[in-house]
């Protein structure tokens, strides 16, 4: 009688698991959180745990709720620690190349990424970011050059590729950065097909009137939604952080809520790559309150994709995964405590709360020390409910005075440059939330995976990235 009970119950697997096989994928949502380590998921889901007063970790990313879930390496052919580049290539090819190349071999011989594989099979191709979407990893999935710096000749493979939709800040150097005499990078993608709108609204009423419940405007094929003109610190090379975001600043779920009814109107498969850029922007500034809310944000642009999912269950797919870690961020730095919950005392970025500090030494040379604590107290809560010892009060005040005296030493990373009172203040609130950072660069820590939907079982386990487009295939059925 067990025997019989453990022959049908394999059986029963069996089948369950040939008609998973047999689904037919028409939908895949890839998304990428760049610099995602494992544990800038944790400290997103500790956060808000601690915030909302529940057990660590018990209020959970939609990701690390998905029934399949591995972690990969990320080392690229050149180097141990991968760049955006190297990674971005292999996560769109499944290729091992160089840092800095994109859609090349270390040879230089151009290789063929997922999203123009599936493109020639006829499937509807979106590739969204918030930063910009000639920037490393959107542009893996599109261009073909020996360095990722080379924005505008990227730009112009982007408007070259045929694809259907992109989103995200814009163009780094849409007039090329040393060419005035170049083709404006809008113009260009206009003159492709593309058209071109600067928000959800715009897109709505201007072009998408299926949204409405009418008839699809199949006029309109090709489409880039960037940010307004008048937002984000560095137009064209990201959109604002979550936690400086201002009424009417473009986001990763509006971008996403505006593809998939575009792609969907206008094909039977579509493939989106959605990425979430400004999490290693923020680990870059080692500014955990900023990273967690870049992650909480790309996770708020994953319920859309959830909610396609579960009305289409069987035919679509959803992966996560990053290209890389940043920062090299530690859940500990001390004792057996954290005091995540500290962080809910900022409330701007490294970057914002940079700026604010040089604007106040623009206007007069030497402030008043009570006018530096009102920035800390204002933004960091210094003070007030974040106590600050006397000897902290004493460190942060020699920057304050070097500051006058002009001997201020900024601190450096790849996107920006912090005012040193800045950069303390940040420190300071992480090192009492009990979190470390071993770098401002990357890290060679394995990123994690999740995924659902059909043969989303074939990402589990320990994987290299190299393996994830193959994964991929084999999971279309090729």
């Amino acid at each position: 009688m067990k025997r019989y009970f453990w022959i049908c119950l394999y059986s029963v697997l069996c089948i369950l698991h040939s008609l998973s096989a047999s689904a037919e994928i028409k939908y895949i949502f890839y998304f990428i959180g760049d610099g995602m380590g494992t544990n800038q998921v944790l400290s997103a889901e500790m956060y808000r745990s601690a915030i909302q007063g529940e057990p660590l970790g018990r209020v959970q990313t939609l990701m690390t709720t998905f029934p399949y879930s591995g972690h990969a390496s990320t080392y690229s052919k050149s180097n141990g620690i991968t760049d955006s580049a190297a990674a971005g290539t292999c996560l769109a090819t499944g290729s091992k190349t160089n840092n800095g190349i994109l859609g090349l071999d270390a040879d230089g011989n151009r290789l063929t990424t997922i999203a123009e594989d599936l493109k020639a099979q006829g499937w509807g191709i979106g590739i969204m970011t918030t930063v910009a979407i000639d920037h490393a990893t959107p542009a893996a999935f599109y261009a073909h050059v020996e360095k990722r710096s080379d924005y505008y000749k990227i730009g112009k493979q982007l408007c070259a590729s045929g694809f259907d939709f992109f989103g995200g800040a814009g163009f780094h150097h849409p007039q090329g950065k040393h060419d005035n005499k170049s083709t404006n990078l809008y113009r260009l993608a206009e003159q492709n097909g593309y058209t071109i709108v600067r928000s959800p609204e715009e897109a709505r009423q201007s072009i998408i009137p299926s949204f409405s419940g009418e008839a699809a405007a199949h006029s309109i094929n090709k489409l880039i939604l960037v940010q307004p003109c008048d937002t984000g610190m560095n137009h064209g090379s990201n959109l604002p952080y979550a936690i400086d975001r201002k009424e009417g600043d473009l986001t990763l779920t509006q971008i996403v809520s505006t593809a998939i009814p575009f792609l969907n109107a206008r094909y039977e498969r579509f493939f989106m790559m959605v990425e979430g850029g400004m999490i290693d922007y923020a680990c870059h500034a080692d500014d955990a309150a900023t990273a967690i809310g870049e992650t909480w944000d790309m996770n708020d642009a994953m319920q859309v994709a959830y909610d396609f999912y579960l009305a289409h269950p069987d035919e679509t797919l959803i992966l996560v995964t990053a290209d890389h870690e940043t920062g090299g961020l530690a859940l500990g730095n001390s004792d057996y405590t954290l005091h995540l919950d500290l962080l809910q005392n900022q409330k701007c970025s490294s970057w914002v709360l940079s700026d604010r500090f040089t604007q106040l030494f623009k206007e007069t040379s030497k402030p008043q020390w009570t006018d530096v604590k009102r920035l800390y107290r204002e933004n960091l809560g210094f003070w007030d409910t974040v106590k600050i010892s006397d000897d902290e009060e004493d460190d942060l005040k020699d920057l304050y005075e070097k500051a006058c005296e002009g001997k201020g030493k900024d601190a450096k990373n790849m996107y920006k440059t912090i005012n040193s009172l800045g950069e303390a203040g940040v420190a300071l609130l992480n090192k009492k939330a009990h979190i470390g950072w071993t770098t401002r660069a990357h890290s060679a820590h394995a990123v994690p995976i999740f995924a659902i939907g059909p043969n989303a079982e074939l990402f589990s386990g320990w994987h290299d990235n190299s393996d994830i487009v193959p994964i991929l295939k084999k999971a279309l059925g090729n």
